[in-house]
């Protein structure tokens, strides 16, 4: 099963993008629904007050741990 193994950040340091442990980069929005679908382990999804779904690492508070590649 993959994992999330880094990030891609824009200039305002959103996260656009994943790079998973099989090498394949990934929008934020297909990173939801690969781990809605079980397909990458690890991370969960959370649903904000406004009833947005947000990605977030099960055992970190945020992804600022994770390297940032450009």
């Amino acid at each position: 099963m993959e994992k999330i193994t880094a990030v891609h950040r824009n200039h305002s340091g959103d996260i656009i993008n994943f790079v998973t442990s099989e090498g394949r980069i990934i929008s934020y929005r297909k990173a939801l629904m690969d781990v809605e679908q079980g397909l990458i382990q690890g991370i969960q999804t959370l649903e904000a007050t406004n009833g947005t779904l947000t990605l977030m690492p099960e055992l970190e508070q945020s992804f600022d741990n994770y390297p940032s590649l450009f």
